[in-house]
């Protein structure tokens, strides 16, 4: 009787923390010829000539440039360095710290569980993480000691301000209000990377004490919403974050180089980051962070916000994913429904130009379309802070996923360029 009710706990488990099948089953992402799904070699040859020369002029050390359409990988090539200081060549499946792409891949998680009724979005976050209590106001501060008061605010933090960012939270040391810098510097919050040994929960615990930048809801604030999240989902799920990411997302999406720390075979295949010194690219030193931290320290900081480090390809499958509308190789992440959510606007008329922002992604709205260059209405997007970006387009069936690793000042105009150039490919 032990040994059968053993194995019904692990096939509950299992039942539980395993994605269901789908009456769809597209493929996984596969190389063809472009001409086979509407784009023009000779116009994708361009895109390359200038991913390429953006490198030999020495505006960057390195790329890994993926385009996909229809499901059908177009362009997939490395272009310079990994390490320009030993000579180390760029490999096309070589891993990048995305930084904050990892947004969307902790508010995809997020829904997961709200697909399975265990939270509202609208629910204060403080009905799940107490640490957060009543919303507090900066009221006044004190630049000499960086001491400030507080005054209660009107509303209270949900999950949906948290992935919006637009709970009023800020980020610490790359906030753009000094007051919340120095701040968020005394109360010693983990920002973005690590090699401490400090989890997010007690980091979260620190964060929930400190005043908001607004009332919950009133502005969009870029902000470390995303991290609290990471903890949220701990915390509903009983599953370390990393665990989580790894059951739910990366394995049925067969995303096996995404990782927040990376296994030891893997090391070998993560680019340096690098900045420009005396014309010679060099590695990035450590600041108030180390870029080491895939592979060194603590490993124990999970941040949802800017943690991951993934490879193109497997970024590109992630954004597959969801122009199949939530589904992947007869795997189902996420319902057609929910999908139609996340790419809605959901902050009204905060944003006032040619994009929207919906559950963590910006999303190309008339004016964009109508501006050029940046994709079809409902085109979704966002970057990381190493000098990443990526963009699909769910009417044209497009994904472009650009990887570099770089900090500090570059010249480097590939982000737009590439993006213009691979919609002025399609060729149907």
């Amino acid at each position: 009787m032990k040994y059968y009710n053993t194995l019904l706990l692990l096939f509950l488990s299992f039942s539980v923390f395993s994605q269901t099948s789908s009456i769809k089953n597209t493929a996984p992402l596969f190389y063809d010829d472009g001409r086979e799904v509407g784009m023009s070699e000779e116009r994708l040859a361009k895109i390359d000539a200038m991913l390429n020369k953006s490198v030999v002029e020495g505006k960057l050390p390195g790329i890994v440039a993926l385009i996909a359409r229809n499901g059908k990988i177009v362009l997939h090539k490395a272009y310079g360095m990994s390490d320009n200081q030993v000579g180390k060549p760029l490999e096309k499946d070589a891993i990048f710290r995305i930084a904050s792409q990892t947004k969307a891949i902790t508010a995809t998680a997020v829904m997961i569980l709200w697909e399975e009724g265990r939270f509202k979005l609208d629910d204060p976050i403080s009905k799940y993480l107490p640490e957060f209590k009543e919303a507090q106001l900066l009221d006044t501060f004190n630049a000499s000691d960086s001491t400030y008061t507080t005054k209660p605010a009107e509303n209270q933090i949900t999950i949906r301000d948290l992935i919006t960012h637009t709970s009023g939270i800020g980020y610490g040391v790359i906030d753009g209000d000094e007051q919340f810098k120095k701040i968020y510097a005394k109360a010693g919050i983990t920002d973005l990377f690590t090699t401490e040994n400090i989890t997010i929960g007690e980091s979260v615990g620190k964060l929930a004490k400190l005043p908001l930048h607004h009332e919950p809801g009133e502005k969009w604030t870029y902000s470390e919403g995303l991290d609290v999240l990471g903890y949220f989902i701990e915390v509903i799920s009983g599953m370390p974050f990393d665990d989580f990411l790894r059951t739910r997302i990366f394995e049925p999406l067969g995303m096996n180089d995404t990782w927040f720390y990376l296994p030891k075979d893997k090391t070998e295949r993560l680019v340096n980051v690098q900045k420009k010194e005396n014309g010679k690219w060099v590695k990035y030193p450590i600041t108030f962070y180390d870029t080491d931290y895939p592979v060194k320290g603590a490993k124990t900081f999970f941040s949802g916000g800017a943690g991951l480090s993934s490879t193109a390809k497997d970024y590109a499958t992630f954004l597959q994913m969801y122009l199949n509308m939530g589904e992947f190789n007869g795997v189902r992440l996420l319902s057609r429904t929910t999908v139609n959510s996340i790419m809605g606007n959901q902050i009204g008329t905060i944003w006032d130009g040619g994009k929207d922002y919906g559950l963590a992604f910006a999303i190309i709205n008339e004016k964009g379309e109508a501006a050029g260059g940046d994709g079809s209405i409902g085109t979704f997007d966002w970057g990381g802070y190493f000098n990443t970006q990526y963009f699909a387009d769910p009417s044209e069936e497009i994904i472009g996923v650009l990887m570099k690793q770089t900090q500090g000042p570059v010249d480097d105009a590939t982000g737009w360029k590439f993006r213009q150039m691979v919609f002025a490919a399609v060729d149907d």
